[in-house]
């Protein structure tokens, strides 16, 4: 396993108790590089909102328990915020909760010289997505062809 994937791993384990024993949703974890810092980010939410209060039992909690362990090798930054309204749809809860809804999907090669596509969630499953577009047309994608899926928020 890549030093990433443990990293994100074991923060998510060292999160989990903080997440269950205040009622939230753990959405993702990323360790990633930007320029020459590395970001630790936990995206986390909750019904009715994740507040800055809630960021800060969450942050303050999580680098304790960073800290006790020491895994992490390389100096970061400790990121934890709320997803936003754009975030991505990862979790079945998360198809669940947009089912019907306009949604966005990225894909890694254009179709019809398309690399956004914008429709209705119709259905979805582990291995596709469908959606209905502007002119009622349906449209199942893989989800090995997309690269990114969240809400479409209309401006």
């Amino acid at each position: 396993m890549a030093k990433r994937e443990t990293y994100v791993e074991r923060t998510t384990q060292l999160l989990e108790p903080i997440i269950e024993a205040n009622n939230f949703e753990l959405v993702d974890v990323e360790y990633v590089k930007e320029g020459s810092n590395f970001y630790l980010r936990a995206y986390v939410d909750k019904e009715g909102g994740f507040t800055v209060n809630d960021c800060e039992l969450v942050s303050r909690a999580l680098e304790a328990k960073l800290d006790e362990e020491d895994f992490i090798e390389d100096a970061y930054i400790l990121e934890v915020s709320s997803p936003g309204l754009t975030r991505p749809l990862k979790k079945e809860k998360d198809f669940e909760r947009n089912m019907g809804k306009l949604i966005e999907i990225h894909l890694y090669k254009a179709r019809n010289k398309q690399k956004v596509l914008v429709g209705e969630l119709k259905a979805h499953t582990p291995d596709s997505v469908t959606i209905t577009d502007e002119d009622g047309n349906d449209e199942t994608i893989e989800m090995r062809e997309i690269s990114l899926i969240r809400p479409y928020i209309e401006f």
